[in-house]
């Protein structure tokens, strides 16, 4: 099978798949090693189809939603409430970013829908003795929050507030 064979196919698996598909779960099916297809997942981003990464797994971008950017600055401790109220608030957590000194902006693409998705991704940081990548920058970062109704927006908004979280200097 070419490689262009092999990205059909994955482009065809995302779009039948009603959930994320791993790159492992690819590679299996594909006969081709997980770093193979991580490979053909960047090619075909390159080339326009518009993947996310979750948790879970590679799956197609839905219909665009609003998103908002909100500024915020805690401490490592934080992080999981500060994730927990946007979830509860009816948000999703698109991605994280910093501005960094020596990198410019460092974004890491998050996709966190539930707050299931949230103790995963704090679980994998904390197995991986990962770091946040706030800690980079004294606690400042900002997310890309994606909401259904104003209302969310603004109650994610006030949740943030009250816990000392957003950051409007």
């Amino acid at each position: 099978m070419t490689g262009s064979e092999r990205r059909d196919q994955i482009r065809a698996a995302l779009s039948t798949s009603t959930d994320a598909l791993s790159a492992t779960t690819l590679a299996h099916q594909l006969g081709v090693s997980r770093q193979t297809v991580v490979g053909d997942i960047s090619l075909l981003r390159a080339n326009g189809l518009r993947i996310v990464a979750t948790l879970h797994g590679y799956e197609l971008a839905t219909a665009d939603q609003p998103t908002a950017i909100v500024v915020c600055r805690h401490g490592a401790a934080a992080a999981l409430d500060e994730m927990t109220r946007i979830i509860q608030a009816g948000g999703v957590i698109k991605d994280v970013t910093v501005e960094h000194p020596l990198y410019g902006r460092l974004r890491g693409e998050l996709e966190l829908r539930t707050v299931g998705d949230v103790h995963l991704f704090m679980g994998r940081l904390k197995k991986q003795h990962g770091h946040l990548l706030s800690e980079l920058t004294d606690g400042i970062h900002t997310h890309t929050i994606g909401y259904q109704t104003a209302a969310q927006l603004t109650a994610i908004q006030a949740t943030l507030r009250t816990a000392g979280y957003l950051y409007e200097n």
